[in-house]
């Protein structure tokens, strides 16, 4: 089951949910809006490599934003700081991005129970489109988790502290 707005409030209060810094004004009937940070990371190279490290550059979303362009995979990552201990976290683009074109996540929605850190988005542009730092672009969810489960406390992605490319080069040491 998908844990309501109020749900989502009493498990914060219980420490079970973090999310830092909470808003609640970010809260909503069954999800909270995150926001997105002031920094973006664009790979450097036309080919990539998933046995390999592919470099990267880092962009800064001024204060009179920036223009995304279509056919470029941009990541970037939430102010947003979360942490569950027993629930598994799911996220999703809003509405309102993907009416404008603006894809927030292509593949990865869904988290792990006991994954701590800033998510990082996988953003595509369907059209130019200008955005801003600090912009509500997704939602958190919670699912409730059925039988004896392991919480996920080491992994490539775990307590990471800024935007994370990808890693998956480390599957093939």
């Amino acid at each position: 089951m998908i844990l309501s707005g109020l749900k989502i409030r009493e498990e914060i209060q219980r420490g079970t949910i973090h999310i830092e810094p909470f808003r609640e004004k970010q809260l909503n009937p069954n999800s909270y809006n995150l926001r997105l940070h002031d920094e973006l990371l664009v790979y450097s190279d036309d080919l990539l490599d998933v046995k390999k490290p592919n470099a990267y550059e880092i962009l800064r979303i001024p204060p009179e934003g920036i223009v995304l362009k279509p056919g470029t995979l941009y990541l970037g990552r939430t102010m947003e700081f979360t942490r569950t201990e027993k629930f598994v976290p799911m996220l999703e683009g809003r509405s309102s991005m993907g009416r404008l074109g603006l894809f927030v996540h292509v593949t990865a929605g869904f988290g792990d129970v006991g994954f701590a850190g800033f998510w990082t988005l996988e953003i595509h542009a369907v059209q130019p489109i200008r955005i801003y730092a600090g912009i509500e672009v997704c939602q958190i969810y919670y699912h409730t988790i059925y039988g004896d489960y392991e919480t996920y406390s080491q992994g490539k992605y775990q307590n990471n502290s800024g935007i994370q490319p990808s890693l998956s080069w480390k599957d093939f040491q």
